[in-house]
């Protein structure tokens, strides 16, 4: 299952990123300016209303980034996103069925395709910052792109494409 993670500036409190979940839930994230971050659960009956709302101090985002294997790398992203209209950055899971697993980033010609960036990539709760063209991917590699919408799409569709000879 690709994982599409949105991310919606909160003017005058911060940023939230959502996800939807196979089971049709949607959770998110609210980072803070001052650094708070709310953990939130959506109303299943109405996407729009929070049922849960759960704040976490730095130790425990950090403890939770740890467990899911994530980063905040996002977060530092933000004010790169409010520079540029029309600019996102989203997570993109590398599936094990992916042609791109054990091979190099420069083989997906991404940013040629697409005029979207693969600027890091999530592995083991590790963050690879910029990783060049040699870099090869592993399955269940996260990486994140910044890209228009269309580009992010692009590259979700290269990176899920397991067809060798495509």
């Amino acid at each position: 299952m690709r994982v599409r993670v949105e991310q919606t500036a909160l003017p005058g409190i911060g940023v939230r990123h959502d996800l939807l979940t196979e089971s049709g839930r949607r959770l998110g994230v609210v980072s803070h300016r001052n650094g708070r971050r709310d953990l939130v659960l959506y109303d299943p009956d109405d996407p729009d209303s929070c049922q849960h709302d759960i704040p976490l101090t730095d130790d425990e985002a950090e403890a939770l980034a740890d467990i899911l294997g994530a980063s905040l790398m996002l977060g530092q992203l933000t004010g790169l996103r409010e520079q540029a209209a029309g600019l996102l950055t989203e997570q993109i899971a590398i599936p094990a069925g992916s042609k791109y697993v054990n091979r190099r980033l420069g083989d997906t010609k991404a940013r040629t395709r697409t005029s979207a960036s693969i600027v890091a990539v999530l592995r083991g709760g590790e963050v690879i910052a910029s990783p060049g063209p040699t870099f090869r991917f592993s399955a269940g590699d996260v990486v994140v792109v910044v890209g228009t919408r269309k580009g992010l799409d692009g590259v979700t569709a290269i990176l899920a494409d397991s067809d060798p000879d495509g």
